[in-house]
């Protein structure tokens, strides 16, 4: 059968990917340096700002050295926003529109990741042709909180820049501001977020080390010295979970007390409880080639982007009557790399509640990301998430009788992961 793409009844399938000019740096730098395809408009954009950067080494010499001498650098140089034209773009505004009029939270967290990785390409990056480009990974994500709902029929910005340095390690905060008046800028940041990256030689995969910061105005070396604290107690929190507290045995007694009612009387249950294991959903996926980063592995803001909509509907169906409103990512671990082709399961579960307000239950969701391989019988944990939501105030006030139930363990793996997690929470609390 002859094909014959000029025949009338013949519709013509084409890229949707373009460039901005026929000298476009999109159509020179080769295939591994593009990031995927299916990504947001501003991580697409992102992508491409920084990959100019890498455009220097397109064929480095395989013997390119590291930096030779680090940098001193300010945080107004890796300083970065972007700008989101919801009132005037309609077509800008229905890719990030969820179904309460608000601005989709995944998408959101995608962005997010990718400016921050700008931020550290900018901080991290020489002026020398002659050497070769760090490797920057997302570490972790230690809080991101929503201080208000952000609309996506309001025009919306994110600024972020490099706060703190460690050796290899670099930490960025970013402010989502959102506001009718800008001279209401003090009060219109609507969310908060903090990423740490680590460098690594892209040669070797060891730790290397990155540009210092000189923090300049006394906005951002306070910003600075509460990194440093935080940098600190992260560092002690590791130690300290490697020793087995000797009251431990004690304080999982009572969260499996009612688990074990739940197992082995399930008629005399309390009927406001529920088993932690009965919340669980799970979703999997094979990582394509689209969803990769410019270093060729799986983007960490997809990952982030995925893990949220699991969580999101995990709190949903707990939750029942009431939509959840979404507060924070109260923390996320990156603990190895993704590849391309990996087949990728994301877990899912109620990790416990928060009652004592009535007026904002919490539901904290974890979501474990594992990297599987049938072939040789593997599964790794690549990523966990921690998620808090509430229920959304119009919420409250149409839905009569509505009831957050208490989630309980039924095995000391899940009173220690609850436990764990408790724990790392009132540090942040008391700050």
């Amino acid at each position: 059968m002859e094909l014959n793409c000029s025949s009338p009844k013949t519709i013509p399938v084409v890229s949707t990917f373009t460039a901005n000019g026929s000298d476009s740096s999109s159509t020179r730098k080769p295939i591994s340096l593009w990031p995927g395809m299916y990504h947001s408009p501003v991580t697409n954009a992102l992508w491409e700002a920084r990959s100019k950067i890498f455009e220097r080494l397109l064929d480095p010499p395989k013997d390119a050295p590291p930096q030779s001498e680090l940098l001193t650098k300010t945080p107004s140089q890796s300083r970065t926003t972007i700008f989101y034209n919801f009132s005037s773009d309609y077509i800008l505004r229905e890719q990030y529109r969820d179904p309460w009029n608000e601005v989709r939270m995944g998408m959101l967290l995608e962005d997010l990741d990718a400016l921050a990785g700008t931020i550290c390409v900018k901080h991290c990056s020489d002026d020398d042709s002659t050497t070769r480009p760090l490797l920057l990974v997302t570490a972790a994500v230690d809080k991101i909180v929503l201080k208000k709902p952000i609309s996506v029929d309001i025009d919306l910005k994110i600024v972020g820049s490099v706060i703190w340095v460690g050796r290899s390690s670099i930490e960025i905060q970013l402010d989502v501001i959102q506001s009718l008046k800008e001279s209401d800028v003090s009060h219109s940041v609507a969310l908060a977020a903090n990423f740490i990256f680590v460098a690594r030689d892209s040669k070797t995969g060891k730790a290397a080390a990155v540009n210092r910061l000189s923090p300049e105005t006394e906005r951002e070396k306070f910003l600075f010295e509460e990194a440093e604290a935080r940098s600190k107690l992260r560092k002690k929190k590791k130690v300290d979970r490697r020793k087995l507290e000797n009251g431990e045995v004690n304080q999982l007694e009572p969260l499996l007390a009612e688990g074990r009612i739940f197992c082995d009387m399930p008629a005399l249950a309390d009927r406001d409880s529920i088993l932690l294991r009965d919340t669980r959903l799970e979703n999997a996926l094979i990582c394509q080639p689209q969803q990769r980063n410019i270093h060729g592995r799986i983007f960490g803001g997809f990952l982030m982007h995925r893990a949220f909509e699991l969580a999101f509907s995990t709190a949903y169906v707990f939750a029942g009557l009431v939509v959840p409103c979404f507060l924070e990512v109260d923390h996320v671990d990156f603990l190895r790399p993704v590849d391309v082709g990996d087949f990728l399961r994301l877990t899912s579960c109620v990790l416990y509640t928060k009652l004592e307000n009535p007026d904002q239950p919490l539901i904290n969701v974890e979501v474990v990301a594992h990297v599987t391989r049938p072939e040789i019988r593997s599964s790794e944990v690549s990523n966990t998430f921690y998620f808090r939501f509430s229920v959304r105030p119009e919420a409250k006030a149409t839905k009569n009788g509505f009831k957050i139930r208490n989630v309980v363990p039924a095995t000391e793996e899940e009173a220690r992961r609850i436990l764990e997690r408790m724990d790392a929470e009132m540090p942040q609390q008391n700050q």
